[in-house]
């Protein structure tokens, strides 16, 4: 019986894990229907946010890899584009590598929780 509690335990804690990394996005076409406002920016040191996108919601695993999802239903946050970056309340820069991504402003990380 105790085996099976710890077990259960174990599980539900990894399942947790990988539920507060998952950075599943979904593309909005208006500001208001978003949670947050993202400006891509043309250099990393711009940015707040260096974002990786992956194939596979499974590989968007740790801060800064992005799944764009096609159902806004199965997104954790909803995004919208900008033109400005006066008007963000992120930006992003699109990296070519995962390892690259990750957070270069920390105080941005509440809009991803």
């Amino acid at each position: 019986m105790m085996k099976k509690l710890l077990l259960t335990t174990i599980c539900l804690l990894i399942i947790t894990t990988f539920g507060a990394f998952a950075q599943t996005v979904f593309k909005v076409g208006s500001k208001y229907d978003a949670d947050i406002k993202v400006f891509a920016v043309n250099s990393k040191y711009d940015a707040d946010l260096v974002v990786y996108e992956v194939k596979s919601k499974y590989d968007a695993n740790k801060d800064g890899r992005w799944f764009f999802t096609s159902s806004k239903y199965d997104a954790k946050k909803k995004v919208f584009f900008v033109k400005s970056k006066y008007d963000a309340d992120l930006k992003i820069y699109f990296a070519s590598s995962k390892y690259d991504a990750g957070w270069r402003n920390r105080s941005k990380q509440h809009l991803l929780k």
